[in-house]
């Protein structure tokens, strides 16, 4: 779609570029699927040259937020830790043409914060960090679980920029479960939830996206049973916190949340397949 409120677009790589009316352009994908009539300028991430993917000396793995969909499902394929398949299944959450996967980005779909963003699943349930940049050079860090607040609300000041997601080594050592569905064969997801079990302490984490308007993270320290894991659901998301739109009511969603939690607790702890 074309942009006829826009007249100019800068370069990133000039610090202060920054002003109201401007808007940030990675993959575009988001932007120029709907008219955008408060947006005056465009501000290129095109040629800031950050690396896509990369791992830290501690083993962390960093994300930048122009890193493709392509990009990151074709290093998590070549992966080997213990997390790697979920990557793959995040990607394929998008269910997005090949068009898009070279395009969209990573940075783009957690600022986007819409409840079904794939890559909102795939790093809050492995810890994500981002590493937020302001227009005078600060540095912010947060949780990818508080960046996201709501359906369409994300902890983002005003020309302030997501540089990348760092993922933890230890999470990338854990192993995974990966539960998702919609309505329809071809639809956005409505409920999208990830297990994690720790091989060190043996802590089970479950994380509930799609279905609720923020990611919703539930541990447990020591082995839960069915009633407990129903009971961690029903107390950490409030009624008015399942998302409402065509693609799925509130009550289906909480039954397929509490559905997915109960498999994902089988399939990690008693070794059930699905």
């Amino acid at each position: 779609m074309d942009l006829n409120t826009v007249v100019e677009v800068c370069d990133a790589r000039r610090r202060g570029t920054w002003r109201p009316g401007d808007a940030w352009l990675g993959g575009g994908t988001y932007l120029f699927s709907e008219p955008q009539p408060d947006v005056r300028r465009l501000i290129d991430l095109g040629r800031t040259g950050w690396e896509p993917l990369r791992t830290t000396p501690a083993g962390d793995l960093e994300i930048a937020a122009t890193c493709t969909i392509a990009e990151l499902s074709r290093f998590g394929r070549s992966a080997r830790w213990a997390a790697a398949p979920l990557v793959e299944q995040c990607c394929r959450a998008f269910l997005a043409s090949w068009k898009i996967w070279n395009a969209a980005t990573v940075g783009g779909n957690l600022c986007n914060a819409l409840p079904a963003g794939p890559m909102i699943s795939l790093t809050a349930a492995l810890d994500g960090g981002c590493t937020l940049l302001s227009q005078e050079g600060e540095v912010r860090r947060l949780p990818v679980r508080d960046f996201v607040r709501g359906a369409g609300a994300k902890d983002l000041r005003p020309g302030e920029l997501l540089r990348s997601i760092t993922l933890p080594a230890r999470a990338l050592e854990r192993r995974t479960a990966f539960r998702q569905t919609s309505l329809y064969g071809l639809g956005r997801s409505a409920a999208l939830l990830v297990g994690t079990l720790d091989p060190l302490d043996g802590e089970l984490a479950v994380t509930v996206t799609a279905s609720t308007v923020r990611p919703v993270r539930l541990s447990f320290a020591v082995p839960p049973n069915a009633a407990a894991v129903r009971e961690a659901v029903e107390h950490a998301i409030r009624p008015e916190e399942y998302f409402d739109d065509i693609h799925g009511r509130p009550a289906w969603r909480r039954h397929m949340t509490l559905r997915f939690a109960e498999e994902i607790r089988r399939e990690l702890l008693e070794g059930s397949a699905r």
